[in-house]
């Protein structure tokens, strides 16, 4: 394998392109860890998100697509919804495109004269018009660039939609129509700075010295992955197989968080879904699972039966954002909610609690008929296609606050305490306790999927403070292992430490288990040590009423004991990041001008 970590950094303003090669990175195997570096090196803290210096980065690692389900790429940013650390993940083709295009990482700065987008492959940069792409729908801009770029390869095509180019802080990027990149606002990046896209076409190739163990090593993960019963209900039935039992444990979101149980479970659950809808399943590149569902949604435009129809991917968190915590319990309503979002380009879980939110705030008094342009009631799906418009048209002063995010628009217009918000990011769909509301509020990106503690509320009888903070830091920790190689979290069971250090082993990159949790603790000090050069002060969190107010799997939640937590967490991480753990070495690369 290689000795260095390939990085191709692109500037807009300028179009020059040079491409380092970074033995010092390899250190931080790839992914998040590379992404991180990447990121300290080149953000300004003390700069807008917008600024046109501040970088994106996209990052690979060195198990990307030649073991199961290491499918990935992260991308590091400052993001436009929090004013702190963005750091999204994606599938699809685009970490194989990366792959055999030749770059571990990728970062992009400046700003485009001109609408633009990028075409990368092995031997060459393009920059490319997109004046005539500006203002289409993410769908449309695909097709278009697919009928543009024509060949034969290993290709990737990301893009955003007029929610990005209007730099609404909660945009997404979408990546190869049916995944994104779609928390903290990276498609508003993507818009500040003319960039409509990007093609990755990648042809190369890798050898593997020792193959036998290689193929030793991939047949003991291909056996777990496809044999056992660790990802099966991802290709069943898929995420959304959550929705009944987190509604019979009292954690569904239901009604921007009024209820944590919701009437109409059944009928929008991940097997009525599949039972009535569902017509593929879809891989990333790289993975035999499959755990990408596929509705499909007949719409009916003449008589007599003059049917369109669209493909539409589904899971919990989008059945949650524009189902239960709307109110809406048909799934032909979710799934238009769904297609409208995305199309537009809007992440699905940012909009639908901003939606939950209006519609409370509406009900209060607190918002008008003729700041939203109509009544809105729970359930309202016209209402919320025509809110959804407007969010990102910015029609009026009302929706272009509003669009700036549901912890900003409860500011501005009151209802804090219920806004579902933690860490100025949209809740998730889980009301499971403490380890939930504690875990989304300091994880680094304020994500359920930072540390897992929706889960561990789960495997939880009674509660140890002690234990819950322990396990909270120790899974965040691990995860950034993972999310080094960029392994897909739902086979994170499958690569446990150890078998993360036979897969290394096996391509010829020697780690051991206390090496790898000393470089997920090193990244965790550096998410916190950059997260405080922007500005974020972990001695201001405060919590919204709202979720003390509302059942969960452990009953109602206790505010004071929910900040003793907070401060438990505090303390324990100041000790984590005074520890000193020196990965760092001089800076060593090669660089080449093209």
């Amino acid at each position: 394998m290689k000795d260095h970590i390939s990085v191709l950094q692109i500037d807009l303003s300028t179009q020059q392109i040079i491409i380092e090669k970074r033995k010092d990175l390899t250190v931080f195997l790839g992914g998040v860890g590379t992404g991180i570096k990447l990121l300290e090196e080149n953000m300004i803290p003390e700069m807008d998100p917008y600024h046109e210096r501040q970088p994106i980065i996209f990052s690979i690692g060195p198990l990307e697509t030649i073991y199961p389900a290491v499918t990935k790429v992260a991308a590091l940013f400052r993001s436009p919804l929090t004013g702190e650390l963005g750091e999204s993940y994606a599938g699809m083709r685009l970490g194989m495109a990366m792959r055999f295009a030749g770059y571990d990482a990728i970062v992009i700065s400046g700003k485009a004269k001109n609408p633009t987008y990028l075409y990368i492959s092995n031997n060459k940069i393009e920059f490319k018009n997109a004046e005539s792409l500006w203002g289409i729908d993410t769908e449309e801009t695909g097709r278009l660039i697919r009928d543009i770029e024509l060949g034969t390869g290993l290709r990737s095509i990301v893009r955003i939609g007029l929610a990005g180019e209007r730099k609404i802080p909660f945009a997404a990027v979408n990546v190869d129509t049916y995944r994104h990149f779609g928390r903290l606002g990276l498609g508003a990046i993507f818009g500040s700075k003319r960039l409509k896209g990007i093609v990755i076409h990648g042809n190369g190739n890798e050898t593997i010295q020792n193959k036998k163990e290689f193929k030793r090593m991939y047949d003991e993960i291909y056996s777990k992955v496809v044999e056992t019963d660790h990802m099966e209900k991802y290709h069943g039935i898929g995420t959304s197989i959550n929705i009944k039992p987190l509604n019979n444990m009292n954690s569904l979101p239901t009604r921007n968080l009024q209820q944590s149980n919701f009437e109409y479970a059944n009928e929008i659950s991940g097997e009525s879904f599949a039972k009535e809808m569902l017509f593929r399943k879809m891989a990333c590149s790289g993975c035999p699972i499959g755990c990408i569902h596929v509705a499909v949604q007949r719409k009916k435009f003449g008589d007599p039966m003059e049917y369109s129809w669209s493909g539409i991917s589904y899971d919990h968190e989008l059945i949650f954002a524009v189902g239960s915590f709307l109110g809406i319990g048909n799934k032909d309503d979710i799934l238009s909610l769904i297609e409208i979002i995305e199309l537009l380009g809007l992440d699905c879980m940012s909009t639908g609690v901003l939606l939950g939110w209006i519609t409370e705030a509406y009900q209060r008094g607190l918002i008008t008929n003729e700041q939203i342009g109509r009544p809105i009631a729970f359930g309202d799906v016209e209402g919320y296609q025509h809110i959804i418009k407007n969010i990102v048209y910015g029609s009026n002063d009302f929706y272009k606050t509003i669009s700036r995010g549901t912890n900003y628009a409860s500011e501005v217009y009151g209802g804090k305490e219920f806004a579902a918000v933690l860490g100025k990011h949209e809740m998730a769909g889980y009301h499971t306790g403490y380890g939930n509301l504690l875990g989304m509020t300091i994880g680094a990106r304020h994500s359920h999927l930072d540390n897992g503690g929706y889960s561990l509320d789960q495997t939880t009888k009674e509660l140890d403070k002690n234990k819950l903070i322990d396990d909270l830091i120790r899974e965040e920790i691990e995860r950034n292992i993972q999310n080094c190689l960029v392994i897909c979290l739902f086979s994170r069971k499958i690569y446990d430490l150890k078998t993360v250090v036979d897969a290394l082993k096996a391509i010829g990159i020697e780690y051991n288990t206390e090496q790898l949790m000393d470089l997920g603790k090193e990244i965790y000090k550096m998410k916190v040590r950059i997260k405080k050069k922007m500005g974020y002060d972990y001695d201001t969190i405060t919590f919204p009423k709202r979720f003390f107010e509302t059942e969960t799997l452990h009953g109602k939640l206790n505010e004071d004991i929910a900040k003793e937590l907070l401060s438990m967490y505090i303390q324990k991480m100041d000790e984590i990041c005074g520890e000193n753990i020196d990965l760092f070495s001089k800076k060593e690369t090669e660089k080449k001008l093209i």
